[in-house]
């Protein structure tokens, strides 16, 4: 591939993962009036409505995204990705023109059958990235597309919605498909014939990755430590629109300028205070100080009596971040470098299991404890559940640390080592 097709190549795989990320972004302010709407009940009810579309995009996901990476294996990168666009296009205009709840339900399998552009631009920059240098670099594109792209979208969708609830899923629908077009004339394949191979279905099981944990049972508390932050920070971001337009009274617009506040203090937080904080205190502390201020900012959540609170809490809850690249190095030094590729896959793994389960849990408990079924009226008990998830984090990973830092005197240094340079997966 020539330089001149090659910067056109990563431009373009930017502004794919940048589409990606804004079109979510864009959506998440309306999707809970369209719901309440579509369903004709208060916007509490809703909830679990919203959980259940969260659920079945991650369920499709979780499935197909080992089919389509090796799809992308056998057949290139480049009609894998073009069809992935296009999917997210039809998802969009679905979910735009939706009369009934039941649309959005196929509009969400649609994205998650296709959404696996991450997966296959992660590969395509793999493919035309020539050294470890020009791959750290291409690579740390996907952390600055996120981050922008979770600051925009929001903002955008703010915006739009002033223009009604369907405005924002016409305007995701029209940059993917732009996107689409865009590639369909400028994106070369990266895959050459020579370096792909046969489609096998067993290297597509999606539960393959899961083996990897129950092979390495010197990471299951730590993984399981994972699998219960992950599954607390639901409580955000399966229900932060249903619970601020319930309690406060937001408008779409406050929801969309408080997740670009979101994406700003994250953003913050990966790209500048890992690299001081990290390095300073150590692995060890960074976890157990990440986690207890999670911990603190789901707590303070749960009681907020104002709306102004909730842009206040968000300075502790997105400051946990800091324990997320401290984790990831410790589990990771129990493995040797030739399976770190597995591991990452186990966890990611672990990750979209807690996006199936963690807002089915979370956002059915808010629904629950604002109707009048409910023992005593409390709409934040979900954030208190995801403070519980993080404070048994924070027990687990000291008892399993503490055992091991006596019994395998080599892993001591890791875990108490500062982290290596890298973004937390922790949003």
């Amino acid at each position: 591939m020539h330089t001149t097709s090659k910067k056109a190549a990563i431009s373009f795989i930017f502004i794919t993962l940048l589409i990606d990320v804004m079109g979510w972004g864009l959506i998440i302010p309306v999707m809970a009036d369209l719901i309440a709407q579509l369903k004709h009940i208060p916007v509490n009810e809703a909830s679990t409505y919203g959980a259940l579309l969260l659920s079945v995009f991650a369920i499709t996901q979780f499935l197909f995204a080992p089919v389509v990476g090796n799809l992308s294996d056998r057949y290139g990168r480049r009609p894998v990705l073009l069809l992935s666009l296009l999917g997210f296009g039809i998802d969009y205009i679905i979910l735009a023109l939706a009369p009934h709840y039941w649309w959005l339900f196929i509009g969400r399998v649609v994205a998650g059958i296709t959404g696996a552009s991450f997966t296959t631009a992660t590969a395509y920059i793999a493919d035309i990235s020539t050294d470890e240098t020009s791959k750290a670099k291409n690579f740390g594109l996907i952390g600055a597309a996120f981050g922008l792209g979770f600051v925009l979208g929001p903002a955008l969708g703010a915006l739009l919605a002033t223009w009604g609830i369907r405005a924002p899923f016409y305007a995701a629908a029209v940059l993917c498909l732009l996107n689409c077009l865009y590639g369909y004339f400028l994106l070369p394949e990266s895959l050459s014939k020579e370096n792909r191979r046969p489609f096998e279905w067993k290297r597509a099981n999606p539960f393959g990755s899961l083996k990897f944990l129950t092979r390495h049972p010197e990471i299951g508390g730590l993984a399981f430590s994972f699998f219960l932050i992950y599954l607390g920070s639901q409580a955000v971001q399966g229900n932060w629109n249903f619970f601020t337009i319930y309690r406060f009274n937001w408008s779409e617009k406050m929801v969309g300028i408080s997740l670009a506040v979101v994406g700003v203090l994250v953003g913050a937080v990966q790209a500048g205070l890992t690299r001081v904080i990290n390095p300073k205190i150590g692995n060890e502390k960074s976890i157990y100080l990440g986690l207890s201020l999670y911990a603190l900012g789901l707590l303070l959540f749960a009681f907020a009596t104002q709306g102004w609170m909730m842009f206040a809490f968000l300075i502790p809850y997105c400051l946990g971040g800091i324990c997320g690249p401290s984790l990831q190095s410790v589990i990771s030094g129990h493995v040797p470098p030739n399976q770190q590729g597995e591991l990452q896959g186990a966890l990611t793994s672990l990750m979209s299991l807690t996006t199936v389960v963690g807002p089915l849990i979370m956002n059915s408990t808010f629904a629950y404890f604002t109707s009048a079924k409910a023992p005593f009226y409390f709409p934040g008990m979900h954030f208190l559940i995801g403070a519980v998830c993080m404070m048994l984090s924070v027990i687990i990973t000291y008892k399993v640390l503490t055992r091991e830092k006596r019994e395998n005197p080599e892993l001591a240094g890791v875990i108490k080592g500062s982290a290596p340079i890298g973004e937390t997966p922790m949003h």
